[in-house]
């Protein structure tokens, strides 16, 4: 009813992975590939997004990953203790990422948290639509890789990375996010100072110094890991 054209497309999971006794399967991988290349063979000129059955989206998102002209990013919310994946962007630069999961990911987005020119993935991977690696948690990060990306050529939506516009949506038992702020003061020159307060005010997430979790920083496309804290 939308108006808007469409075209299905099937592309089941490899044989080798469904027969795999894997602890988790590549969902999505194949399906993801097999769309980007009708894309990429169909169509002149847009932008890219992949989008998902378990996300949740304000309109204005679309309004704005249109304008696009390289690579787009901006925060996700999730149903974890953190609440939110999001690109750090300090004085309208993107200079890391927050993530409750970085596990020496350089690029430790959300698969709804970034969109990407045609133009521009075609230009730096023309074979991108075979980049998504089937490797449970790396789909992201491996893809973004094989695009030779810059933190300089990363554009940062949803106000300057402070809103959430889209989530990624499940129904869990997790209890609210707590988020402690303790010794935290660095983070008020960076966008994570307003994401936080968007967090609190939309009741996603609580102050809680003393049993939350800090927000998470890895900054300059260094590999960082998860610790512990």
């Amino acid at each position: 009813r939308s108006g808007l054209p469409y075209t299905h497309l099937v592309s089941p999971m490899p044989p080798m992975y469904r027969k795999a006794k894997l602890e988790d399967n590549p969902r999505g991988v194949s399906s993801r590939r097999a769309g980007l290349a009708w894309v990429m063979d169909n169509v002149e000129e847009g932008v890219i997004y992949f989008g998902d059955d378990d996300n949740t989206y304000d309109t204005r998102l679309f309004q704005q990953i249109a304008l696009t002209r390289a690579i787009s990013m901006f925060p996700v919310g999730l149903a974890q203790y953190q609440g939110v994946s999001s690109p750090i962007v300090q004085k309208g630069r993107v200079v890391g990422f927050s993530d409750s999961w970085f596990a020496q990911r350089k690029f430790p987005v959300d698969m709804a948290g970034f969109a990407i020119s045609l133009q521009f993935l075609r230009k730096r991977n023309p074979r991108a639509a075979t980049a998504m690696p089937y490797k449970v948690g790396y789909e992201e990060d491996l893809f973004l890789q094989s695009l030779n990306l810059t933190l300089g050529d990363i554009e940062p939506l949803a106000s300057d990375c402070t809103e959430i516009l889209v989530w990624h949506t499940k129904t869990v038992k997790d209890k609210v996010t707590r988020i402690s702020l303790e010794n935290e003061d660095h983070l008020q020159t960076t966008s994570l100072a307003m994401l936080v307060k968007h967090l609190l005010g939309t009741g996603i997430g609580v102050i809680s110094n003393q049993d939350g979790k800090r927000m998470r920083e890895c900054l300059d496309l260094k590999k960082c890991r998860t610790d512990k804290s």
